[in-house]
């Protein structure tokens, strides 16, 4: 009837449906958004192969709309891409852009701001990432003693257990009282 492209082939599709909170039409606008990015990299079909293994560099990740203002934006690349490296697959940014949506669950969001706030991949968040985070997120406008201050009050109300940093449980008990976590802690499809 025409030349319509097919982007993914229905098992493809079938298996992103399963492993994300996306629909396939949800699927296809992600795709869109991932080659809008670099139209000459990524191909208008995507092969089996091509999804996993064509990749973005992170810089031009990090110029998309919902992440360029973002000063985490590096950690989060870093964080969804399969080898820690911040360049995401296809397959990547759909991870990302899943636990991003608003369908993804506060547990599985909850485990992933944890994953970016814990700068250094100790599993846990200790003082020096608390430093770093107020650092990024106040443009570094504070003076340090003013974070010591502020990741001391952190520490003190979140540490249950008293051992100085915030295992995924602090986390999770914190996040859990915030009630407008799961709303900041989202990119629109």
């Amino acid at each position: 009837m025409g030349n319509k492209v097919v982007t993914f082939t229905e098992q493809q599709l079938e298996d992103y449906q399963d492993c994300t909170f996306f629909t396939r039409k949800e699927i296809l606008r992600v795709f869109k958004r991932f080659r809008d990015v670099n139209p000459e990299l990524i191909p208008k079909s995507m092969t089996e192969n091509q999804a996993h293994t064509i990749i973005l560099p992170v810089e031009e990740i990090e110029k998309l709309p919902d992440l360029k203002e973002n000063p985490f934006k590096r950690r989060i690349c870093q964080v969804f891409s399969h080898d820690g490296s911040g360049n995401l697959t296809f397959e990547d940014f759909l991870d990302m852009m899943s636990v991003f949506s608003e369908a993804a669950p506060r547990d599985i969001k909850a485990w992933y701001a944890f994953r970016i706030y814990d700068l250094d991949d100790d599993k846990y968040i200790g003082r020096e990432d608390l430093l770093e985070a107020t650092k990024l997120l106040t443009a570094g406008q504070l003076h340090e003693d003013e974070r010591e201050e502020i990741v001391t009050s952190v520490l003190d109300e979140a540490d249950v257990d008293g051992d100085g940093k915030l295992s995924f449980m602090d986390f999770e008990h914190v996040v859990a009282r915030a009630p407008d976590f799961v709303s900041t802690f989202h990119i629109r499809v």
